[in-house]
């Protein structure tokens, strides 16, 4: 064998790399994140599977005994109305989770839409549009869902489309800036040259590369929402009984605290981990897509 082909065989041949790969590479090494995952799955696939795996129905009450402590037929304990409070939380979930990721959605549609026509546009129409985002800044977010919800009725659709028509401002401006970055780069001006309509460098060019940001803040988006789910039931304007959710639990679980501590120990448990575990992910994968990270 000649010299050659031995120093060719010793050299180390690197396989070509993606961002989505680097990305997942990154994300794969961050222990919290892996955490967060792992714990968003649990409590996602038990609350999806909760009309099986729930020992009890939610509107079950058991009237003879009350409020129980927690027990071996009871593993959270009952609440006021002697209902199995580990099945309330599993249908609690369901509502809270879906209230998060549904009012994200909403947000999330609005909020592109709208920052990226007004960085593509640019001038006097971005400059209107952004003003008008500063003035319902101005107005108290929660302060703008109550009266939402007087105004549209308590209905847990009403509560979705609420939640979310609040929380698109700061993903407008976040698209809006990434919009400005990008509108001036050679695929969109290819794009513009060859006679694309400004809709469709919106839609097929400039929002698909402003994904990255789109994902962390809408991680990050989901536990907002659930909180500020959680303070609309505390002041009754949220989920209404029989239904029940995480907010609403830990609301009927404060008014009786001192006598039926575990009322609200566990469902407030609940909702900090599912929280915490969001955030977890949210801050891993804003490391993991950050485009400035080094691979290690």
């Amino acid at each position: 064998m000649s010299s050659i082909a031995k120093n060719y065989e010793t050299i180390r041949i690197e396989k070509g790399t993606s961002l989505l790969r680097d990305a997942l590479y990154r994300l794969k090494k961050n222990k919290l994140a892996l955490f967060g995952l792992s714990i968003l799955a649990i409590i996602a696939t038990a609350s999806l599977l909760t009309p099986i795996i729930a020992p009890y129905s939610y509107e079950e009450q058991d009237l003879i005994y009350g409020p129980q402590s927690p027990n071996k037929e009871h593993i959270m304990g009952t609440d006021d109305l002697g209902r199995d409070l580990f099945t309330r939380i599993l249908y609690g979930g369901r509502i809270s989770l879906m209230v998060g990721v549904l009012a994200t959605i909403v947000s999330l549609i609005i909020g592109v839409l709208y920052g990226s026509i007004a960085g593509f546009l640019g001038g006097r129409t971005d400059n209107i549009m952004m003003r008008i985002v500063d003035i319902i800044y101005s107005l108290p977010f929660m302060f703008f869902v109550i009266i939402l919800m007087v105004i549209a009725g308590r209905n847990i659709y009403n509560l979705f489309i609420a939640l979310g028509a609040v929380q698109w401002l700061t993903m407008s401006r976040i698209i809006r800036g990434q919009v400005l970055s990008l509108k001036e780069k050679e695929f969109v001006l290819a794009a513009k040259s060859m006679g694309v309509s400004k809709g469709s460098i919106i839609l097929r060019h400039l929002i698909p590369n402003a994904m990255g940001p789109m994902i962390i803040y809408s991680t990050l988006t989901i536990p907002t929402v659930i909180l500020e789910e959680s303070f609309l039931s505390f002041l009754g304007l949220g989920v209404q009984p029989p239904m029940s959710s995480w907010g609403l639990l830990i609301t009927d679980g404060a008014q009786v605290m001192e006598i039926y501590p575990w009322m609200v120990i566990f469902p407030a448990s609940i909702l900090a981990l599912t929280l915490l575990s969001l955030n977890f992910v949210g801050d891993g994968l804003r490391d993991a897509l950050d485009p400035k990270a080094k691979k290690d």
